[in-house]
């Protein structure tokens, strides 16, 4: 099916940047782009009827690192490497939280809390061994002391079984992810940014003058420069891009009645994550269980991952409490071997902001305004 004259002249003439992807990476790059510079035409470009990857299907966790997490960082990175992410990841959330507003991200600092069954007693004693180290690191680049701190004596409270024992991390936080999508849309509306949904994009061109992208529709569309901010889905447009694509499951209950859980959990090394909202529990995770079957691009569920998130509801988090499950659904995340985002440009007119190492609530505005810097120095 080919555009019409009036489509061609009204919606896709003179458009300077075309960033593909409407998640958080996407958004913040033409937000930026356009305080850089007012006049510039730019365009989002959207597969879904809504920023279906992982902007709207994450857990809202403004998170930057439990403890055992950092020390498997550790095991692969220099430790300036990794406390230099763990900074931008800082610096992300307060941007973020700068350019939405505590309200309508519905941000609460209820802290975050990593648990530890008596298997995983070694785990257990190698953070406790770091907590002065990791504080210290901690203090200069978010200005609390003692963001971590061993809590045992609040096992209790929360109702857990199996569980020995508890490190809270103070300055970690939560948010309403659809709020915050909601809120980002509309600043980028506000500002003259075109947004259009159901916009798949197959292929990409780099031609002299520009770039032509190539949709599913069969429609062949050019722009000066384009970003692709896809994250997950970034290998399918562009291959030397390593980024891997790591499908997360997760489950919701209905409204549970005096309901213990409140601030944001880390569980087994982070493979597994829960929380509450509006009296529920929020419970994702365990890709760990199937790593080659979740290393895909497809949403769905299975039943091995679903039964294991049940599972971990009856036997550790809510032992004492009934509960149905409402909803599930899965998000597409972008990983790799590093968990250092990937901004730069891979051709003459094309340039990539991706692979957020599921962490794209806290770093995914800063990576998309970097993308956006290394546009906007090019144009």
């Amino acid at each position: 099916m080919n555009l019409s004259y009036w489509e061609k002249e009204s919606f896709f003439k003179n458009i300077d940047v075309a960033i593909i992807g409407s998640g958080i990476v996407g958004l913040s790059a033409a937000i930026r782009l356009k305080e850089l510079s007012p006049q510039l035409n730019i365009m989002i470009l959207e597969r879904g009827s809504l920023p279906i990857g992982a902007s709207t299907r994450n857990a809202g966790f403004a998170c930057f690192g439990s403890m055992t997490e950092l020390l498997d960082d550790l095991e692969n990175e220099k430790e300036d490497a990794v406390f230099s992410l763990v900074e931008k990841r800082w610096k992300g959330l307060l941007r973020l939280r700068q350019r939405v507003g505590n309200k309508n991200l519905k941000y609460k600092e209820l802290g975050g809390y990593e648990l530890f069954r008596e298997e995983d007693l070694s785990d257990f004693e190698q953070c406790a061994a770091h907590i002065d180290t990791f504080n210290k690191k901690l203090e200069t680049i978010i200005g609390q002391k003692e963001t971590y701190k061993i809590v045992d004596n609040k096992i209790s409270s929360f109702g857990f079984k199996k569980i020995k024992h508890l490190i809270h991390n103070q300055a970690e936080g939560q948010i309403h992810t659809g709020e915050m999508m909601r809120t980002l849309l509309q600043i980028a509306k506000e500002k003259g940014i075109q947004i259009l949904n159901g916009i798949f994009i197959k292929k990409i061109n780099d031609i002299e003058d520009g770039v032509e992208l190539v949709t599913n529709q069969e429609w062949n569309l050019k722009f000066k420069k384009v970003l692709v901010a896809t994250n997950g889905f970034a290998k399918i447009l562009i291959d030397n891009t390593k980024v891997i694509s790591a499908r997360n499951q997760v489950l919701i209950t209905k409204p549970i009645r005096n309901n213990p859980i409140e601030g944001c959990f880390h569980y087994d090394k982070g493979y597994f994550y829960f929380r509450n909202i509006d009296g529920r529990v929020l419970l994702g995770g365990g890709r760990n269980l199937a790593k080659e079957a979740e290393a895909t691009p497809e949403f769905g569920t299975t039943e091995i991952i679903q039964n294991a998130l049940i599972d971990l509801l009856k036997n550790v988090i809510l032992p004492n409490h009934n509960f149905e499950i409402e909803s599930t659904w899965s998000g597409i995340l972008g990983v790799g071997t590093t968990k250092k985002p990937i901004v730069e440009q891979v051709s003459k007119n094309v340039s990539v902001a991706v692979r957020l190492g599921g962490m794209g609530v806290a770093i995914g505005s800063l990576v998309g305004e970097e993308g956006a810097e290394l546009i906007f120095k090019d144009l």
